[in-house]
């Protein structure tokens, strides 16, 4: 999916697998104009190019911006890459399609923020550190007719998510849905998620799914 993955940039994995089977079947034509916020190494970025569309990626991490940019040139796809927190990079514009993948993981609350190589991944106690400001602010981003696709965990509130996403005036339902085993970020912290009853006591896997939220014309 990629050429090249610089030390603690998020590597693809399902969650963005299972995305970029829903920008498949979503299939933006040439000329589509589609933003990846959070773009980590550029995947879903460099998918949607390779369909003829217009792609802006977005990234907060200086090494996942060159790693995208570095893959974009390695793969000769027109990508323009911009680093910033979320849409700041692109606020005023609109797009046909917004893909995001966005950190989701609960965290138990050590007193700070996200750090290091845990913000591709830790997303506050409840996993909505920036699936809020995503739902909040993305609606404003989209043409009419557009398109939002967000990938998540069960375990981080897909109701929330819906919930926001209508209430902001767009039509919202979970389109995919994928089972995968615990990863090492979820294992490390297994107990704390049952404990808070995010996790059943026998449960060993994760459900992920995609949301589709479409803004009327």
């Amino acid at each position: 999916m990629i050429a090249l993955l610089l030390p603690g940039v998020y590597a693809p994995q399902d969650d963005t697998a299972l995305l970029a089977e829903a920008l498949r079947e979503e299939a933006p034509g040439a000329g589509a104009r589609v933003l990846d916020v959070g773009t980590g190494s550029g995947a879903l970025a460099l998918e949607a190019a390779r369909r003829g569309a217009e792609v802006t990626a977005v990234d907060v991490s200086r090494r996942a911006v060159w790693t995208a940019r570095l893959n974009a040139w390695l793969t000769r796809l027109p990508v323009r890459i911009r680093r910033g927190n979320l849409f700041a990079p692109v606020l005023g514009r609109t797009y046909d399609l917004i893909l995001a993948n966005p950190p989701y993981v609960p965290a138990p609350d050590a007193g700070r923020g996200p750090h290091g190589r845990s913000r591709a991944w830790d997303a506050g106690s409840d996993g909505r550190l920036l699936l809020d400001r995503i739902c909040r602010d993305a609606p404003a981003l989209l043409s009419p007719g557009g398109l939002l696709l967000i990938v998540q965990s069960a375990l981080s509130g897909p109701d929330r998510t819906l919930e926001l996403l209508r209430a902001a005036g767009l039509k919202a339902a979970v389109v995919r849905r994928r089972w995968i085993a615990l990863g090492p970020v979820l294992r490390s912290r297994e107990d704390w998620l049952r404990r808070r009853g995010l996790l059943a006591p026998a449960e060993n896997r994760e459900e992920l799914v995609v949301i589709r939220a479409e803004r009327p014309r």
